[in-house]
């Protein structure tokens, strides 16, 4: 089956990478030749590093690049069996271009989007044939991380679902299923990593460094909440967080920070910019830790039992399987345990006591446990045995 990808920046590259390393035809197309051609040139580095490394054969890179067609022309999607959109976070232009699309491919073809945040729903009441819309949510890089989280719509057909999860499989990645709603899986239920952390500051209570050593040294995640937005990007990190509190209705729970959003308009964008959270030209403008154990333990727990709760919501609305949300949170972000997993370990009457405690303190609908976790406590039970 021959495989479309629009849009040639960095996710639209790494998911035809993953297409070509699979033995697809890939067709890359962007609308500019100068993105076209600045990621062949990256392409090209990246196989020379995996044969340089012994991942790859020469061989084997030399087939990979020639899977890979570059063009301009949105009509050479024409004999493509799906296309997967990877362009910007705009609904009016995804709309647009799926009508578009849909007047080019066959009847057959599967159209998917890789969007992280947007209604699959809304984007395939665009087309006239809508079961053929799906969501296929890769993670950055594509090559590298394994999960992709695969959203149908209410419109999608059964058959579009089980072949795409069918590909996915296919190419080794860990694929989960889950509901059309704001954030998915990984998008909603990671929200509190950044805006427990950023609430935790604007108190007073600790400053960037101190909260990221917190979560890194005794949490055990890869990066601190503080490092991860300045990585992910201040504007694209406070984009989503914003689409999502939209999107949920304004739910106290998913509320955006002024401080993040002074940060994007001031333009500390991160590592991108130089300047984010923290400063990248001069590291020496950097504060250290306070390296105090004990408030090390309380911003960790804080953060770690708004986030458990998050996921336990998640699975009481049914958005995926209790398997899937331990799947997604591990594979997509890194965590270092899945968080239903984490709630058994520390005890869910533990977990319901810390939140009921910030409930009563605060005042506000951002602590309120979950019916599910409340259930769950009084019935004795668990999520794993």
């Amino acid at each position: 089956m021959n495989v479309g990808v629009l849009g040639g920046g960095t996710m639209g590259l790494g998911i035809a990478q993953v297409s070509a390393q699979n033995g697809h035809k890939t067709i890359l197309v962007d609308i500019n030749k100068e993105v076209l051609d600045k990621s062949k040139t990256k392409l090209e580095k990246i196989m020379a590093r995996l044969v340089e490394k012994g991942k790859i054969l020469q061989d084997e890179s030399i087939a990979i690049q020639s899977n890979i067609v570059y063009s301009t022309n949105i009509q050479d999607f024409k004999d493509c069996g799906i296309v997967i959109e990877a362009i910007i976070e705009d609904f009016s232009i995804k709309s647009e271009v799926f009508s578009k699309l849909e007047s080019i491919v066959s009847k057959d073809c599967i159209l998917a989007s890789n969007t992280s945040s947007l209604s699959i729903a809304s984007i395939g009441s665009s087309l006239k044939i809508s079961n053929r819309i799906i969501g296929i949510h890769f993670f950055n890089p594509v090559p590298l991380m394994a999960l992709v989280e695969i959203i149908p719509s209410i419109q999608t057909s059964d058959l579009i679902l089980k072949n795409v999860k069918s590909l996915i499989d296919g190419w080794g990645k860990v694929a989960v299923v889950c509901k059309d709603t704001p954030g998915f899986i990984v998008n909603r239920v990671a929200r509190p990593f950044y805006g427990e952390a950023i609430r935790i500051y604007e108190e007073g209570i600790a400053d960037f460094a101190t909260i990221d050593w917190a979560m890194t040294e005794l949490g055990g995640f890869r990066m601190g909440p503080f490092t991860l937005m300045d990585y992910i990007g201040n504007d694209v990190n406070y984009t989503v967080t914003e689409t999502v509190f939209s999107a949920f209705y304004f739910d106290p729970r998913y509320k955006p920070s002024f401080t993040q959003k002074r940060y994007k308009e001031a333009g500390f964008f991160g590592r991108k910019s130089g300047k984010g959270f923290f400063d990248y030209n001069d590291e020496t403008l950097n504060v250290p830790p306070n390296k105090n154990r004990e408030l090390g333990e309380q911003i960790f727990e804080r953060i770690l039992v708004m986030l458990i709760n998050e996921a336990i919501d998640a699975l009481f609305l049914n958005i995926a399987s209790k398997e899937a949300i331990d799947l997604a949170m591990t594979k997509g972000v890194n965590y270092p345990k899945g968080l239903l997993m984490w709630a058994d370990e520390l005890g869910l009457d533990n977990v319901l006591s810390k939140l009921e405690s910030m409930f009563n303190e605060y005042g506000e609908d951002r602590y309120r446990p979950s019916p599910l976790l409340k259930r769950m406590v009084k019935s004795g039970t668990k999520f794993f045995r």
